[in-house]
């Protein structure tokens, strides 16, 4: 779920502290979600992703259970929920691919390229234009992702390339989860269809070419699913306390966790050239930030 989707529900008073904390936990929980896609083994990353959707698409089914059992979406809306569910899967797909043969800390960085791509695609989608500082912002962060995908002729930088494509996939997604925000779509509606959509999209793959896997990998992709359900549940309660504006910088912190989770449980360090890039998209994404600020003052 993203912060576009959830800024609608945002109390009259502003909870800047809570907010903060909330934001923080929903880090801490991508976090280790990052880190049981990799624990999980060598299990294909299309089979670690409909554990973490099927789990979703539950938490979205009790949710709309309990607030009446509508679940039907409004009236022009459902073409929007398919393109919005689409480029979520693809994200999806891409990023727990990436996760799987990257750093967790190069994969979490190369998805938070996201906020960047949404400028690109409302301009498409919402023909919202953007103005000089924020394509800036934009070509910095992109030369900030060249520092990670470090691009070279050979297939090694796959992963790479490929948890790019996830970040702009989540881009266009989140550009979708607005455009129905505007239309007054209801946010777990919208994490309803994302969820089915794209356990639909995996359960022929679990039917046919399911892996073997052990009780011990289960069990740890089921701790994905929750640490994904926990992470959306904090992240909205993040901004009903605060809007996002105000705190969403707060969510590139998952770089630091998923590095620090990845040096003690994976013996992963990231290099050097990846940490230039980290500073660099980070830091932009920090002026950005308080541009908006400003700007909204």
């Amino acid at each position: 779920m993203s912060e576009i989707e959830l800024e609608k529900n945002i109390k009259p008073k502003s909870n800047y502290a809570m907010g903060v904390i909330c934001l923080l936990g929903s880090v801490l929980c991508f976090s280790f979600m990052n880190l049981f896609v990799r624990l999980a083994g060598d299990l294909p990353s299309i089979q670690k992703s409909f554990f973490r959707n099927v789990i979703a698409l539950i938490v979205a089914l009790i949710a709309l259970t309990k607030a009446g059992g509508d679940y039907k979406c409004k009236k022009g809306n459902f073409k929007d929920l398919f393109l919005r569910s689409l480029a979520g899967t693809i994200g999806v797909f891409c990023n727990f691919y990436a996760m799987d043969n990257l750093n967790i800390s190069d994969a979490s960085i190369l998805n938070k390229l996201s906020p960047f791509f949404a400028i690109i695609f409302s301009f498409f989608i919402l023909k919202e234009k953007a103005n000089k500082f924020e394509w800036t912002a934009v070509i910095i962060a992109f030369i900030g992702a060249l520092f990670v995908i470090k691009p070279s002729f050979n297939v090694e930088v796959l992963p790479a390339f490929i948890g790019f494509i996830g970040g702009c996939a989540a881009g266009m997604a989140y550009t979708y989860v607005r455009k129905l925000g505007l239309k007054g779509e209801r946010s777990m509606i919208i994490v309803l269809y994302f969820s089915m959509f794209s356990t639909l999209c995996t359960l022929p793959y679990m039917i046919f070419n399911c892996a073997p896997m052990s009780v011990k990998q289960i069990l740890i992709l089921i701790l994905c699913g929750l640490s994904a359900a926990g992470g959306q549940v904090l992240i909205t309660k993040a901004y009903s306390y605060a809007p996002a504006k105000e705190i969403s910088v707060f969510d590139f912190s998952i770089v630091i966790t998923t590095a620090i989770l990845g040096y003690f449980f994976l013996n992963q360090t990231p290099d050097i050239l990846s940490v230039v890039g980290y500073v660099i998209i980070i830091g932009v994404a920090i002026v950005k930030w308080r541009y908006g600020l400003n700007k909204t003052k």
